[in-house]
C-alpha cells in the first residue's frame, strides 16, 4: 500500500491504481472515493501507510492507545482522569500495583504526556493531562 496527496495536501491510502484514476481512502473517515490520477501525487510521501491509516484516530487516544500496555495500565490512566490528582500513597493503597509496577507505569506516562506530577495533601501525586482526558472521553464515545 502506498500514500498519495491531492492538490490541496489532502494524504489518502492508495487502495487501487487504474489508468485515469485511483481508488483511494480518506485515513480520517474510512471512505473511499475515485480521484483523478492528474490530481494526485504518487511520488513517495515521508511517512509509512500504516502510520498515515492511524491519523484516523485522535491524537489523543493514539497517545493512550501506545502507552497503555493492557488493562490495568489503561485503567490506571482511566482513574486518574475521573479521580485525579491523587498521591503516590494513594495509588498504592488503592490499587494492585506493587510500588515497582506502579513506578514504571507513572514514568512510562509522564514521559508520554499523560500525567504530570504534582502534590496532593502535602505529597507528591500524579494527575491526568487534558490530552488523557479527551482521549478517555473519546474512547468512552465509541461504546
Amino acid at each position: 500500500m502506498r500514500t498519495v496527496r491531492d492538490a490541496s495536501g489532502d494524504r489518502y491510502l492508495l487502495v487501487k491504481r487504474s489508468g485515469d484514476s485511483s481508488r483511494v481512502r480518506d485515513p480520517r473517515t474510512g471512505e473511499e472515493q475515485y480521484l483523478p490520477n492528474a490530481e494526485l501525487t504518487f511520488d513517495g510521501t515521508d511517512e509509512a501507510p500504516l502510520s498515515v491509516a492511524a491519523t484516523g484516530v485522535p491524537e489523543p487516544v493514539r497517545r493512550v492507545v501506545s502507552a497503555a500496555h493492557d488493562d490495568r495500565s489503561l485503567g490506571l490512566l482511566v482513574e486518574l482522569a475521573d479521580r485525579g490528582p491523587l498521591s503516590a500513597v494513594e495509588l498504592l493503597d488503592a490499587y494492585d500495583l506493587c510500588e515497582s509496577d506502579l513506578h514504571g507505569l507513572l514514568t512510562e506516562f509522564r514521559a508520554a504526556g499523560l500525567l504530570v506530577e504534582t502534590t496532593v495533601h502535602g505529597e507528591r501525586g500524579y494527575d491526568a493531562t487534558d490530552v488523557t482526558r479527551r482521549a478517555v472521553a473519546s474512547l468512552r464515545e465509541r461504546e
